[in-house]
């Protein structure tokens, strides 16, 4: 079961005191963030977070509950209503988690579209058909 945009909604405006509050749309559940790091999820209108041990210290009687089938068991969020309780429980998890991953270089950017490959791979003519722009191939190759 998909979890409801009025659930997610809902828990947004609970985070609300903090800044940085990000989510991302994911096979009909939604993943939250906080300055970039990954705290938690909500999964079938269950607010769920990652099982740290600030966060363990932060909830002593937390149920451990799976988001989906063969999934990691993450820690169930029942004091939902109270935006104090949220706002310490992100505080004190932040440092704990691991900073997010760098993003990939576009593939465009690859080593195979060198200009040395550029015979191998049609050139512009080859670029403009996958979408990009023959300012950008000539920027790039400068050319």
């Amino acid at each position: 079961m998909a979890s409801s945009k009025e659930y997610l909604d809902f828990i947004l405006e609970q985070l609300s005191e903090l800044e940085e509050i990000s989510y991302r749309a994911m096979m009909g559940e939604y993943i939250i963030y906080y300055r970039g790091k990954i705290m938690g999820g909500i999964y079938d209108d269950r607010f769920l977070v990652k099982p740290v041990k600030s966060a363990i210290a932060y909830m002593p009687n937390v149920e451990y509950e799976l988001p989906y089938e063969g999934a990691k068991e993450m820690l169930l969020v029942d004091d939902v209503d109270n935006k104090e309780y949220l706002t310490g429980l992100f505080n004190s998890m932040y440092d704990e988690l691991p900073a997010p991953k760098p993003k990939k270089k576009k593939y465009w950017q690859n080593s195979i579209l060198s200009p040395t490959n550029a015979p191998r791979w049609g050139g512009i003519t080859a670029c403009t058909s996958w979408g990009i722009s023959e300012v950008e191939v000539e920027e790039y190759f400068i050319l």
